[in-house]
């Protein structure tokens, strides 16, 4: 069992803070990679995921992303830290918390993508300008700050 789990035994479905992290991955064509979620069902979101104990951002990073998708991600840069009121959350079982999401890009990665199926239907890379209409909106806005601020293609 995992650190939120072993904290909502203690609490149950109080409001706490989460740290997590996530990686925007940028192929050589320009292309993001984009999961498809199995909760909320079908939607699109950036790889990525909560910290557990004695973990750095960019290890939750690189920890969440290689879960799931089996890639191993490098050379991290920082898009920015996203946290406040606009990301409270309540889960569909009544937990409720607010997230603090430190975010990253890289082209720096290695392997070939595996779906893990407890969490994710695919993955798929998408070009900036032909992103689902169906995303996580929080992750649509770390995108669109990506894309505004860092995005280049060599």
């Amino acid at each position: 069992m995992g650190y939120i789990e072993d904290l909502r035994k203690l609490v149950g479905h109080r409001p706490l803070i989460f740290a997590g992290a996530v990686a925007v991955l940028v192929d050589p064509a320009g292309k993001i990679l984009l999961q498809q979620r199995k909760h909320p069902r079908g939607t699109w979101g950036i790889p990525g995921g909560l910290m557990e104990l004695a973990e750095s951002t960019e290890d939750v990073a690189k920890r969440e992303v290689f879960e799931e998708t089996g890639l191993i991600i490098d050379d991290l840069t920082l898009i920015n830290v996203y946290s406040g009121p606009e990301h409270f959350i309540k889960a569909a079982n009544g937990d409720e918390f607010y997230v603090v999401t430190t975010a990253y890009y890289t082209k720096k990665y290695d392997g070939e993508i595996k779906v893990d199926p407890i969490e994710s239907i695919k993955f798929e890379f998408f070009s900036p300008n032909e992103l689902p209409e169906n995303m996580v909106k929080s992750h649509k806005d770390i995108l669109n700050e990506f894309l505004e601020k860092h995005y280049t293609i060599e």
